[in-house]
């Protein structure tokens, strides 16, 4: 169980980077059948402090990217679509279609949105690095998290 139980956490770290699986969320419900099927107060513990690193990490990601594309003037509206059209760029150019798709779509909305090429790529660059950082920021409390969970493990928390 412990096993697949660390194979879904590495499915949500990919997740995260990768975004067709919510991953966070992924982490904290293996790592939660973990705790559920080595009940003790240690991987109680462990169980709380990753659900607290993962929450944090899924916040700040928002907060951070959010504020720094409305500060840009990047409406709602780009992002939706620019995240629907890398859905499709995923189906359509396997690995990079997602990056691809998202990228273009939100140039191509911005472009309509501003009728200017130059601030279309500054206002799309502006939310590309937001969303970057805010992926960056949930990677790294996921991975925190992952880790917190496999010293736990390793040490014998749960057994």
């Amino acid at each position: 169980m412990t096993l697949l139980v660390g194979l879904a956490v590495l499915v949500g770290l990919a997740g995260i980077v990768i975004p067709v699986l919510p991953g966070s969320a992924l982490i904290a419900v293996a790592v939660g059948v973990w705790a559920f099927t080595h009940p003790s107060t240690g991987s109680w513990v462990v169980l709380a402090v990753v659900l607290i690193l993962l929450t944090v990490g899924w916040v700040g990601t928002y907060v951070l990217t959010g504020r720094r594309v409305s500060a840009a003037g990047v409406p709602r509206r780009s992002l939706v679509v620019a995240g629907l059209v890398g859905i499709v760029g995923f189906f359509v150019v396997p690995v990079v279609g997602l990056l691809l798709g998202f990228v273009l779509g939100l140039y191509a909305m911005e472009h309509l949105r501003l009728r200017d090429p130059t601030a279309a790529r500054e206002s799309a660059w502006v939310a590309l690095r937001a969303t970057g950082l805010g992926m960056l920021v949930e990677l790294g409390l996921a991975l925190l998290a992952s880790t917190t969970w496999l010293v736990a493990v390793l040490t014998g928390v749960g057994t």
